[in-house]
């Protein structure tokens, strides 16, 4: 019987979910606009196929999970390959706001008297 090797900590590959999370605000926004639009996107194609395979050999309860899943890549596919705009429309905002919230704090630092 052959015992498995050990495995170092260090020399162990990491997991793609493991990495620390050390990216900067802009690309944080740019995820999160391109999550939202998906998000958008899977609500508006899921009706599409509510009556799809009705009837005696529809596949059941399973099918209906899969079908989930099934839009869920669509509109995933969707924004990948460039989307509708929402996501452009959601990042300018995003990155909008991050700057109104920097303004007031960098003003404060460079020249303004704290009080």
């Amino acid at each position: 019987m052959t015992t498995a090797p050990a495995l170092a900590p260090g020399l162990t590959p990491s997991l793609p979910g493991d990495k620390p999370k050390t990216a900067n605000p802009a690309d944080k926004a740019r995820s999160t606009s391109q999550d939202f639009e998906a998000m958008f996107l899977n609500s508006m194609l899921q009706p599409m196929f509510n009556g799809v395979n009705e009837g005696p050999f529809s596949g059941g309860q399973g099918a209906n999970v899969w079908r989930s899943f099934l839009t869920d890549e669509y509109s995933k596919m969707i924004v990948k390959n460039g989307g509708i705009g929402i996501a452009d429309q959601v990042y300018r905002s995003l990155l909008a706001q991050q700057e109104v919230r920097s303004a007031p704090a960098a003003g404060t630092q460079q020249g303004s008297p704290a009080l």
